[in-house]
């Protein structure tokens, strides 16, 4: 039997060490750089946006003057906006990825359908407002209202959710539903009962990440033709409205440098926002957790 050189075996650990060092000091660098680029941004944003962020800023409409301008309409219109995105998109998400981790077949086809959700999700988000403008807003005649806003922005996040719900679903152990069976258990209130409690977290994890998106998008508003300024609040879901990334878009390509002040100042309310939001869901998955 030929033994190892023992030259040759240090040698290329020494080389395989050298190169986890470069690899290394490459991924500090780079996560250093986007840190930050953060920091420079965030400094920035409230260096402009504090000085404008107060209660007149909050309760007051938009207006050409920057000193009264304010984000009452964005504000509630990105919440009523975010009423329709959340309960659609999770629930079709949810149990799109419980039907086809669960109950359809292993064929071709379902493979096929599997593969376009994934691509689906990189999709850039203008494509999704086109198809927006032609189902709910043309056909459907729902016009420039929040449905029509809260559907179109549903159809962005989902294939998202699909797929964060689908990871979720195929990582709880195999074991677990069998266990469940034999208790004498349906399939579905396997599901029910053992799957979704612990895929929870990571659909939640995934819901996250794609409503953030949701809140903070501004190309599919833009092409359904979603105003910028209004002095009214909407009534109900089918009323037209504004939202805060529309209100932010329409200061920030104002001339006038007070406006780049006040739209540093609704960035800081839509991060304030997203926070919220974020916390509430980490909040609930971690409960989840420690629960399974």
């Amino acid at each position: 039997m030929k033994y190892l050189n023992d030259t040759a075996v240090m040698k290329r650990m020494n080389l395989r060490l050298k190169m986890n060092k470069v690899w290394k000091a490459i991924f500090i660098v780079a996560t250093t750089f986007a840190l930050i680029t953060l920091l420079i941004l965030l400094v920035r944003i409230f260096s402009q946006g504090l000085s404008h962020l107060n209660l007149n800023f909050l309760s007051n409409f938009a207006s050409r003057v920057p000193e009264k301008a304010g984000i009452k309409a964005a504000l509630l219109g990105s919440l009523w906006l975010m009423a329709v995105v959340a309960p659609v998109s999770i629930l079709l998400g949810v149990s799109s990825a419980i039907y086809l981790e669960e109950y359809a077949k292993k064929n071709r086809f379902n493979d096929f359908i599997r593969i376009n959700i994934s691509n689906l999700a990189g999709v850039p988000s203008i494509v999704f407002g086109l198809l927006g403008l032609t189902i709910f807003v043309r056909m459907l005649d729902l016009g420039k209202s929040i449905l029509a806003a809260g559907f179109t922005m549903s159809l962005l996040i989902l294939p998202i959710i699909i797929v964060s719900a689908q990871e979720a679903i195929r990582a709880v152990p195999q074991e677990q539903r069998e266990a469940s069976y034999g208790m004498g258990a349906t399939k579905w209130q396997t599901i029910v009962k053992v799957v979704l409690p612990a895929a929870i977290p990571g659909i939640l994890t995934g819901s996250i990440l794609a409503l953030s998106r949701a809140i903070g998008e501004t190309a599919p508003l833009v092409v359904i033709g979603i105003p910028v300024i209004l002095q009214f609040l909407p009534e109900n879901l089918l009323s037209t409205f504004t939202a805060l990334p529309m209100q932010i878009f329409d200061w920030a390509k104002r001339p006038q440098e007070e406006f780049q002040y006040v739209a540093a100042a609704g960035i800081i309310v839509l991060m304030t926002l997203l926070v919220f939001m974020n916390s509430i869901a980490i909040y609930i998955r971690n409960k989840f957790q420690k629960r399974y």
